[in-house]
């Protein structure tokens, strides 16, 4: 490819739960006319997921030989990226940070956002409310490169009216939460943020990812909702997240 072309900043192989290997994922992606990168689920608490340091280090091995850039998803409420030796660190070109689960006061657990019912006493509003604070934990003390699927919500949720769930002061914590920890905002394509929040981010100063999220051959490196997203709201296509240009917020 000549000139620029976006890149896919979160797609996932065989080595969690995508249907590709790595080098059939980088052919699909490049046919797509999109860079490939990897970024695999490296969780305790992700049922098909790098689940330990030795195998974050197998997982950085294996992509190695690989011109692709090398990234992971973490967990915000999963304890792995906390335990991260630099050596290992230093080798990613970003990381992901996702909220795939919010502490709930008094339960044993964190609600994970693919439970089909929330606690009968947490209206919405209640939830939204848990959801920032965490949102803003992640922001201020994970040392990502981008936040994954920033508007992915518990099954019960996903089908309630925009404006009930994200009213303009949960919008602000969001966008202004990220911009003081300079992480980007992730245009995703399978958990498809609305374009008030994503204009709200980037007028805000949040620069903006693109990522399918992919898991299938038919999946990855599929972008233009992101892209096409990302310019209807006023964002340069050169400025768009780059691993490569942006580096890494793991060695600052």
């Amino acid at each position: 490819m000549t000139g620029w072309a976006p890149i896919d900043c979160h797609a996932h192989t065989t080595m969690s739960d995508g249907a590709l290997s790595i080098g059939e994922l980088i052919d699909e992606v490049r046919a797509r006319g999109v860079r490939p990168s990897v970024a695999d689920h490296l969780s305790t608490d992700v049922a098909l997921s790098v689940k330990s340091i030795e195998g974050v280090r197998e997982y950085l091995d294996a992509l190695e030989p690989y011109e692709v850039a090398r990234g992971g998803e973490f967990c915000w409420h999963d304890p792995l990226w906390r335990e991260l030796p630099d050596d290992l660190v230093v080798r990613f070109t970003h990381r992901l940070g996702s909220l795939h689960a919010v502490r709930i006061p008094g339960a044993s657990r964190p609600l994970s956002m693919f439970h089909r019912e929330l606690p009968n006493e947490l209206t919405a509003a209640a939830y939204m409310a848990l959801h920032l604070d965490d949102l803003e934990r992640l922001a201020a003390e994970m040392p990502v490169d981008i936040l994954s699927h920033p508007t992915l919500l518990p099954i019960p949720l996903r089908d309630l009216p925009i404006d009930e769930l994200w009213t303009d002061a949960l919008e602000d914590r969001l966008v202004d939460a990220l911009f003081r920890a300079e992480i980007a905002f992730e245009i995703s394509n399978r958990y498809r943020p609305h374009e008030r929040l994503v204009k709200r981010a980037h007028d805000r100063g949040v620069r903006l990812s693109l990522g399918s999220d992919g898991h299938t051959r038919a999946q990855v490196g599929d972008i233009g909702f992101p892209l096409e997203m990302a310019t209807r709201v006023g964002a340069e296509p050169r400025a768009l997240y780059d691993p490569f240009v942006h580096g890494t917020r793991a060695t600052r």
